[in-house]
């Protein structure tokens, strides 16, 4: 098991990007948050088997938000235990 933080930078707030996300987040095999930044991105930490997260990514981006994405980074982690299910966060 994996963990991924992406921070993604563009027109990704007031747009239901956080919504979108966790609608897509239905359809794989992960738990995480998402969740607005204060500097206008957002930020996305997502967990599980390592393929599942990257289809779970590519995913986030065949849905439609990736003409709002104008930049992500990403950074691999060791998973948090205590990290259940897909929420939005505040």
């Amino acid at each position: 098991m994996e963990r991924v933080d992406v921070f993604y930078e563009g027109r990704v707030q007031g747009v239901g990007f956080r919504f979108t996300v966790q609608q897509v987040a239905k359809g794989y095999d992960v738990s995480g948050t998402v969740r607005n930044l204060a500097d206008g991105r957002v930020h996305l930490i997502a967990q599980g088997e390592r393929e599942e997260v990257e289809a779970f990514l590519e995913g986030i981006d065949d849905s439609g938000l990736g003409g709002n994405i104008r930049d992500k980074s990403v950074e691999w982690a060791a998973p948090d235990p205590d990290l259940l299910g897909f929420r939005i966060s505040a």
